[in-house]
């Protein structure tokens, strides 16, 4: 990195707040997605809004890229940095600086940790809905840029239908403000919060987040079925779908990444199932009753040989700690495993799952299957050896035909993880080039020097760097090239 540069942010951080060594940059040189790895020239890890600002306004002014960072559990790569650009930290930006029980608003740093959120307002009732499994380390920041979801989103939505406003400073280093304390203003002009949530920190960063809240449900019904069949489990997620019903939460967990939990967390569940279904009722007591008499029926109907019904919240967060566990669980089963991210309309679930089995068989892979079953959106974990010559580009090759078959099937290439750097390729396969291009023209209006997160997203842009330990599916078919 410029010695300029780092001149000038030494105006702005001491020492022990701006890392140049090698040794301090080796945490930040890759993300969830560690397949890819590049390092960054310097880490600037700001306490307060007018260091993010500073610090953005001179990174315009010197045209030197940055990359926005919180816990870095992005599974896409769309944290890791640009090579000899800066990493702006921002665990340190963790203050929740206003709650509002009457207004069922918490006005929010972007460092904030999810489910610290809902330990801030439980005292009040209230609880923040969006629950990706990793709340307990990812930042509001992250879950704003990929428009994080969770096992809840099929009830309660995306992040996007939870964010009111933002106060952010764009890329050129312009400080705005989008939406603002109520849904009064819904409606009215476009709708730049949701343009900016999702966006991947292409155009800039959230400096301060006010957060819709939800009043903490009066009674939970959770449902643990068992199968012994894959294919049955999803239907049955078909059948309660059919019936009127709309959960919390369905989940839907496969033969190995059953074993994966159990070996983590000794969730407890039943050892001979091929497949588990967790769905979960809550709200008002008296509609969560009547609910679940129902859910029992197709439950009964749907064919599992095993029923189990929390009777504690110590049951409920035992099935519930086994789920938000299996990413990290598999590491048990492979030393190796890709996470990927893809959805398929529910309707063709049974469909997706037996493609998945068929494409697993041809290469030669294990794949443990996490989902959220009531909106599509499969979580294929794809084992393999990296140790084995050859192993990864067929772990990567086998997720390209994943993704291949989610657009197939009239899906989408990402749920929640995005797009960042691993499924960047994979854009022209949903959009057109005039639909492509106007999102490049859009984000070249908010940051016309392209310096927000620079080589994410887009195929065809501009890359960081980096060290990719084995070629993209694409490449290994000789559809696009890094050349």
């Amino acid at each position: 990195m410029n010695h300029p540069f780092i001149q000038a942010l030494q105006q702005i951080y001491p020492a022990e707040r701006l890392l140049t060594r090698d040794v301090q940059l080796l945490p930040y040189e890759s993300d969830g997605l560690t397949a890819f790895q590049t390092k960054p020239g310097a880490v600037a890890l700001p306490v307060d809004e007018d260091e993010i600002i500073s610090t953005v306004r001179l990174c315009h002014q010197m045209e030197v890229p940055f990359v926005a960072r919180g816990s870095g559990t992005s599974l896409s790569g769309g944290s890791l940095p640009i090579a000899d650009g800066l990493i702006i930290g921002l665990n340190r930006m963790n203050r929740i600086k206003r709650i509002d029980p009457r207004g069922r608003i918490a006005v929010v740093e972007p460092g904030v940790i999810n489910l610290h959120i809902t330990h801030a307002v439980e005292p009040y009732g209230l609880y923040y809905a969006p629950d990706p499994s990793s709340q307990s380390i990812c930042t509001i920041g992250g879950n704003i840029a990929f428009n994080s979801g969770g096992a809840h989103c099929l009830k309660y939505g995306m992040t996007s239908n939870h964010v009111l406003g933002m106060k952010v400073v764009l890329a050129d280093g312009t400080v705005t403000q989008f939406g603002s304390e109520s849904l009064d203003g819904v409606g009215i002009g476009p709708d730049l919060v949701g343009l900016f949530v999702g966006s991947e920190g292409l155009f800039g960063i959230a400096l301060e987040i006010t957060l819709r809240l939800m009043p903490a449900p009066q009674l939970y019904r959770t449902v643990l079925a068992a199968y012994d069949n894959l294919g049955r489990a999803g239907d049955a997620v078909s059948m309660v779908v059919a019936s009127g019903l709309l959960p919390g939460a369905m989940e839907i967990m496969d033969r190995l990444s059953i074993k994966a939990a159990e070996a983590a967390v000794a969730a407890g569940y039943p050892p001979d199932a091929e497949a588990l279904l967790i769905v979960e009722l809550e709200g008002e007591a008296l509609q969560v009753e009547a609910e679940f008499a129902q859910l029992q029926g197709v439950i009964e109907e749907s064919g599992a040989f095993e029923v189990r019904v929390a009777q504690s919240e110590e049951e409920r967060a035992r099935i519930w700690k086994g789920r938000k566990s299996a990413f990290s669980a598999v590491g048990r089963l492979s030393p190796d495993f890709i996470v990927q991210d893809g959805v398929v309309p529910r309707s063709r679930l049974g469909e997706a799952l037996q493609e998945i089995d068929a494409i697993k068989s041809k290469y030669g892979l294990d794949v443990a299957n996490v989902f959220h079953a009531g909106d599509g959106n499969l979580h294929p974990l794809i084992l393999y050896d990296g140790r084995e010559a050859g192993a990864l580009e067929r772990a990567e090759a086998l997720a390209g035909e994943i993704l291949a078959m989610c657009v197939d099937l009239g899906g989408s290439i990402t749920g929640e993880h995005g797009i960042g750097m691993e499924k960047r390729d994979y854009m022209p396969a949903m959009f057109s080039d005039q639909e492509l291009e106007i999102m490049m023209a859009l984000r070249r209006a908010i940051d016309p020097k392209e310096i927000a997160n620079r080589g994410k997203m887009f195929p065809g842009v501009e890359a960081p760097a980096l060290q990719q330990h084995g070629l993209h599916p694409l490449e290994k078919q000789g559809v696009i090239s890094r050349e």
